[in-house]
């Protein structure tokens, strides 16, 4: 091999670069997973975010792939539904303490193709195995329900079933918690699974599957596709042996999706885009309400659907709480997700080019800047935190998702408008509350339009609580008991005793 061409060759190799790094290479998978490895003709280049250097080729399958994967999980679906729930219990256990004994090398795949400082990364491992965990223990509920008879000398039970094969689509900026949020209810209820990953974020779930396939799952249980959305999704929104999809992605997709879903009449969990407001009243505590919006905003780059949007600051706290939280947005960290900072890149060039327009529109019409602003010279993708204050409500940002590291600041006056302010959009998954007046937590809480409220403090996800918005941040729940729903139909069996 020329000189030049072998130097090229190494630098495009991921075996100088993340498969160098990994305790476990095997984990590294370039295929897709179907029953078994599946290799394709075509091949999708998975890039670092931080640097744009090649991490890895992946398969790229087709529709044709996609339909295969739908045979091979209608083919496994009869035994995987009837199989004893602890069966599938302890399937998922495995899964979960294989990802626990893996946790780094996980971290760091998804840091390569993510972005997401190495701290956030670890962080979303712990979390996506949580869920494995939780429906492991939800498999082994019973699913039959007793009710009284409304007629004379019958039994009446309600049964739980499996609905079938279900899509899983899942997006980019949590890579492995979306894949296993799904996925464990849809195994715990009894259904097999086809999944497509983020064409830009493969590696988290092609891991999973090699995972998948260690903790003893079946072939053709848990399918991993990879390659674009509209050949793979879009042949499994015309097959009618899908039976349930479940999306995390933009409300625009969303809609689509619902659409599609129509022809078959699908059962559909969308959790799409969302808004949140993050409101403080002059009776909180204002270092907390820093801190905390800190966290509401800049978690995973402001790359979050749970992501503060808006923050409306009551009058008399308002200067204080701009002064400070300026001062903190200014010290965060830039730099690669491997140097784990306090903000790594973001995933594309369209992503800096919304930072910038609504920086510029909030500018043109009157607000301030008060730290960050533009690009940042660590590499094409790096955005500057930045606090906008005095941010009109006609502004984009405060009607748009900004999906980034920008911040918007307003002022209110009253308890009233700004419930009213908050409520005006069209998403409602997630609000942020600061106050110390339990009254007014009542009243906001139960005003606030959001299928989330997260009351002096930032963090309330989970495994155990139900995940979903109003409006048109989505429909239906993942995570609790709620979770199954979707991935089961209800079945009424009325006996008679003679």
């Amino acid at each position: 091999m020329h000189a030049a061409t072998k130097r090229k060759h190494e630098a495009r190799s991921p075996e100088n670069g993340l498969g160098a790094r990994l305790a476990d290479k095997a984990l590294l998978r370039r295929a897709g997973y179907i029953g078994g490895w599946r290799e394709g003709a075509a091949q999708l280049d998975v890039t670092d975010p931080a640097t744009g250097a090649l991490v890895a080729q992946v398969a790229r399958l087709g529709a044709a792939e996609a339909r295969a994967a739908v045979d091979t999980a209608q083919a496994a679906f009869p035994d995987w539904a009837v199989a004893l729930p602890q069966h599938r219990a302890a399937a998922l256990r495995r899964w979960f303490e294989l990802m626990r004994a893996h946790r780094e090398d996980l971290a760091l795949i998804m840091v390569a193709e993510q972005g997401k400082p190495l701290s956030e990364a670890r962080g979303e491992i712990d979390y996506a195995a949580s869920f494995l965990e939780f429906y492991a223990e939800e498999a082994r509920r019973p699913n039959i329900e007793s009710v009284t008879s409304h007629l004379p000398d019958a039994e009446v039970e309600i049964w739980r079933e499996p609905v079938g094969v279900a899509a899983l689509v899942t997006p980019w900026n949590f890579p492995s918690a979306m894949i296993t949020r799904k996925a464990a209810a849809a195994l715990a209820a009894g259904c097999t699974c086809v999944v497509h990953p983020a064409a830009q974020t493969p590696l988290s779930a092609l891991a999973l599957a090699e995972l998948a396939h260690r903790a003893g799952l079946p072939e053709g249980v848990f399918n991993v596709v990879p390659g674009e959305a509209p050949e793979i999704v879009g042949a499994w929104m015309e097959d009618t042996r899908v039976r349930a999809l479940s999306f995390t992605g933009s409300t625009e997709i969303g809609r689509l999706l619902y659409r599609q879903g129509a022809d078959t009449v699908k059962r559909l969990v969308l959790e799409l885009g969302g808004h949140a407001p993050f409101i403080v009243f002059d009776d909180a505590d204002l270092d907390q309400a820093v801190d905390e919006a800190v966290k509401a905003k800049f978690a995973t780059s402001g790359q979050d659907c749970l992501a503060a949007n808006r923050f409306y600051i009551q009058r008399g706290h308002y200067d204080a709480f701009c002064e400070k939280f300026a001062a903190r947005v200014a010290a965060l960290r830039l730099g690669p997700g491997m140097e784990d900072p306090d903000i790594g890149p973001l995933m594309n060039e369209a992503a800096l080019a919304k930072q910038e327009a609504h920086v510029a529109d909030a500018m043109a019409l009157g607000a301030r800047c008060l730290t960050g602003g533009g690009r940042a010279a660590l590499g094409p993708l790096f955005y500057k935190p930045t606090l906008l204050v005095d941010v009109p409500d006609t502004a984009a940002i405060m009607r748009e998702e900004t999906f980034g590291p920008v911040a918007a600041v307003t002022p209110f006056e009253h308890e009233e408008e700004v419930i009213a302010r908050a409520n005006a959009t069209e998403y409602g998954l997630v609000a942020y509350l600061h106050t110390l007046d339990p009254r007014r937590i009542y009243r906001a809480t139960r005003a606030l339009q959001f299928g989330m409220v997260a009351v002096n403090r930032t963090k309330v996800t989970g495994a155990p609580i139900p995940f979903g918005g109003m409006k048109q941040s989505g429909i239906g729940r993942e995570g609790a008991r709620w979770g199954l729903e979707a991935f089961t139909e209800i079945k009424y069996v009325c006996r008679d005793w003679h």
